[in-house]
């Protein structure tokens, strides 16, 4: 596939470094070449000197062969606009990065496909959903819900506390309800067979029915946190979207740099949130604020290195949940040693959802999950795929895919080797993220 990506800013190589691993064209346009010259040097991909609104510069990028258009750039008019042109201009999908909550809504959608743009994107917003889904369901790290729920991704540290630990997958109490689906040990991902066994400080990712969820949960040794009082860090659109989707019952403190003073009103919308200026690395500031009495921490500064340190020292005051924003891929590791909770990374969420674009088969939704080099992905087979030829265990299957559980008339499957997969079912498949590509084989 052709993919002409616009903005070599944090999404934009972000997309292009991970695109151009499935073996895809990348082609990554930016006005500014200091940006461009490092993705040439170190990647395989083309870059192109030039604005993504210029006519003469979309054409030098070969935008009339373009079997997707990516406009990542920081400004959304410039989005909206380079999507209409690469459309017009013979691009066969087109997908642009907004920042108006507006464009989303159901009544606008066919408007914006009537101007050539397929998809809108609104990395910030995704994010926010993530990080609410952490405080509300505050025993995990990730969680993940297909078809209404039939089927449920959680994603967990496991301590010693934990039942599970030391015992083989295949023979774990209840088993045949849950699947374990990849494992993050130290620095490396595990596909795990029912002969692997699950370490004390593992990531662990499960996969099951809603009616197991609490006793994935509790064979864990996972103890829900009721999050009532909850202190914030940063005052950017990611807080701002974040507290419109509070649940009225959690009361928020923000707290704000003076750049980002033009929020306050924004965030004052909500009954339940107040907004003070003030520095989290201000010992005593926090305490007076009350962090000592709060249940939960949430840092979304712009300063990833600020969001560690924050979420340490909110963890020193006694704070169970913690979730931190961390842009920078290379401290995620770092973080997660650190044991500061759950990490949000909008790179990784834009990532997920653009994936999708990429597939010839039918995909419902992509997760790169963030402590593992793996991703999630909701297909449907199409009629005389091989996946659907027979048994699980009689089909040949990449070692790093994982077929892990399938909805058939609205009811949650956990696979095995003897589940066959019909045309229609949903299907929930994990691969490390290099693997991507071979889905397609499987499933057209």
């Amino acid at each position: 596939m052709k993919i002409v990506i616009a903005g070599a800013g944090e999404v934009g190589t972000h997309l292009a470094k991970m695109l151009s691993r499935e073996n895809h064209d990348i082609i990554l346009i930016d006005e500014d070449d200091n940006k461009l010259r490092p993705m040439e040097e170190n990647y395989d991909i083309m870059v192109a000197e030039g604005l993504s609104t210029s006519i003469y510069d979309l054409k030098e990028a070969g935008i009339e062969n373009c079997d997707l258009f990516i406009a990542v750039t920081p400004i959304e008019s410039q989005n909206i606009t380079s999507c209409i042109l690469a459309h017009k201009l013979g691009a066969k999908k087109t997908l642009a990065r907004i920042n108006n909550y507006e464009y989303l809504q159901e009544e606008n959608q066919q408007f914006f496909r009537d101007l050539g743009i397929d998809a809108l994107i609104y990395p910030e917003l995704l994010a926010a959903k993530e990080i609410v889904n952490s405080l509300k369901i505050n025993w995990i790290r990730q969680w993940m819900e297909f078809s209404n729920g039939a089927l449920t991704l959680i994603g967990m540290k496991v301590r010693n506390n934990a039942s599970i630990i030391n015992q083989k997958l295949m023979d774990l109490r209840n088993s045949q309800f849950y699947r374990v689906v990849a494992i993050r040990r130290d620095t490396v991902t595990i596909i795990p067979k029912g002969s692997d066994s699950i370490k004390a400080n593992d990531i662990v990712y499960f996969i099951t029915t809603k009616d197991y969820v609490t006793d994935v949960r509790e064979q864990a040794g996972k103890e829900v946190i009721q999050v009532k009082d909850l202190m914030i860090l940063g005052g950017g659109n990611m807080s701002v979207k974040t507290v419109e989707r509070l649940p009225s019952d959690i009361r928020a403190k923000v707290l704000i740099k003076e750049e980002n003073a033009n929020n306050v009103p924004k965030l004052l919308e909500q009954d339940n949130v107040m907004a003070f200026n003030g520095d989290a690395s201000d010992l005593d500031f926090l305490k007076e604020e009350g962090i000592e009495e709060m249940d939960a921490f949430v840092a979304l500064s712009d300063n990833s290195e600020a969001n560690i340190l924050a979420c340490i020292t909110a963890k020193r005051m006694g704070l169970k949940k913690t979730i931190a924003e961390i842009e920078n891929i290379d401290y995620i590791p770092l973080a997660e040693s650190l044991d500061i909770g759950t990490v949000i990374n909008k790179k990784l969420t834009a990532a997920s959802y653009i994936y999708q674009y990429t597939l010839d088969a039918d995909v419902h939704n992509v997760k790169c999950l963030t402590h593992v080099d793996a991703d999630v992905v909701e297909l449907t087979p199409k009629q005389g795929a091989p996946i659907t030829s027979g048994k699980i265990k009689d089909i040949t299957i990449p070692k790093d895919i994982f077929i892990g559980g399938y909805v058939r008339d609205g009811i949650g499957h956990i696979a095995n080797g003897d589940s066959e997969i019909m045309p229609g079912d949903d299907v929930i498949v994990f691969c490390v993220s290099s693997s991507f590509h071979k889905l397609d084989k499987l499933f057209n």
